[in-house]
């Protein structure tokens, strides 16, 4: 009898030699309603969106899988590291004037478990590299081994 187990990856990465712990969070909310909305969002070509996916996209960032406008509850978020609980917003023209929808919006997804990291789309789009650093920073000094209990 063969084992056809697969393998289980650590429940860990690793970002410049730090070990950074994984943070699922399982069985989150999710509005069907929303699926064509983000189908459509994804073909739109946002281009802040698109340059951080091309940084992302299949392992490119410290081997964390992203998802891209990830329906959570009744919201659609730019981008979710399920394995962190990590959601990654794109910050720009749309979130002008909408400060008190946008906090809501953090509240309901901390007080889920998810963690809330935002770029400004100016960072994407004339700093990418120190943008990316951010997000290495943010996720070392809050995923780090012994963060959570």
């Amino acid at each position: 009898m063969t084992n056809t187990n697969k393998p289980t990856e650590p429940p860990f990465y690793t970002i410049n030699g730090i070990k950074i712990v994984q943070h699922l969070i399982k069985d989150l909310p999710y509005n069907s309603n929303l699926k064509e909305r983000t189908k459509a969002m994804r073909q739109a070509r946002n281009l802040s969106e698109v340059l951080f996916w091309q940084q992302v996209t299949k392992g490119g960032f410290h081997n964390i899988d992203f998802d891209r406008q990830r329906i959570i509850g009744n919201y659609i978020v730019d981008f979710y590291a399920k394995k962190l609980g990590l959601v990654v917003e794109i910050d720009g023209s749309s979130h002008d004037n909408k400060a008190d929808y946008d906090k809501e919006r953090e509240l309901y997804l901390v007080a889920l478990g998810l963690k809330v990291y935002r770029i400004t789309v100016n960072d994407i789009l004339k700093h990418l590299h120190p943008a990316m650093i951010g997000l290495e920073d943010y996720i070392i000094n809050n995923y780090k081994a012994g963060q959570f209990t």
